[in-house]
């Protein structure tokens, strides 16, 4: 995994070959055989990694928080922790995503466990009678989804923001946009 993770941070795993791969790991192209049956498999095990990233953890937690503010506010800076710890792979990732069947599945994968995690808080701010009268839980889960994408957190990097002032301008734009009250 080690080796994958080095030839997606220098951009370098869309070119690659399995062969390759086992190369960087110093094992034998059977031996990685043995493990992974293809790419895509390489893939799908560096997925596996991010299910343990503390930051994606602790997303799936602050969602069940009682004060609606609080789990609004801690679920976006969790996802903002995890896209900036995962940035090097997600970035050639999401860059080969159009080209990549191997890519494609795994932002295809992230965006289905997202939509989850914003639906569970969607209902959670609704069911509080806090958001602003009128707006409703799917209104509600397309914001969220908007705010806490790995494009908007790529987008706020890219213009210059640090992490921290990007996660405290979406935390502001969150409870503007869904007027917690």
């Amino acid at each position: 995994m080690g080796a994958v993770r080095e030839l997606l941070a220098e951009g370098a795993f869309h070119e690659s070959r399995v062969e390759e791969v086992a190369d960087r790991a110093g094992v034998s192209r059977a031996t990685l055989y043995q493990h992974f049956r293809s790419r895509v498999d390489l893939v799908d095990a560096i997925c596996d990694t991010f299910a343990v990233n503390p930051a994606l953890l602790a997303v799936r937690q602050t969602v069940e928080l009682t004060d609606p503010d609080e789990a609004l506010s801690e679920t976006i800076a969790n996802c903002m922790r995890f896209w900036s710890s995962e940035d090097g792979v997600l970035a050639e990732l999401y860059g080969v995503a159009a080209i990549d069947p191997a890519a494609q599945a795994l932002v295809d994968r992230q965006r289905e466990d997202r939509r989850g995690e914003m639906t569970r808080l969607a209902r959670h701010l609704h069911a509080s009678g806090r958001m602003r009268i009128g707006l409703g839980e799917r209104r509600a889960l397309s914001l969220l989804m908007m705010l806490t994408s790995y494009e908007t957190f790529r987008e706020l990097r890219d213009a210059g923001h640090s992490d921290r002032e990007l996660t405290k301008l979406l935390q502001e734009s969150a409870r503007e946009l869904l007027s917690l009250r």
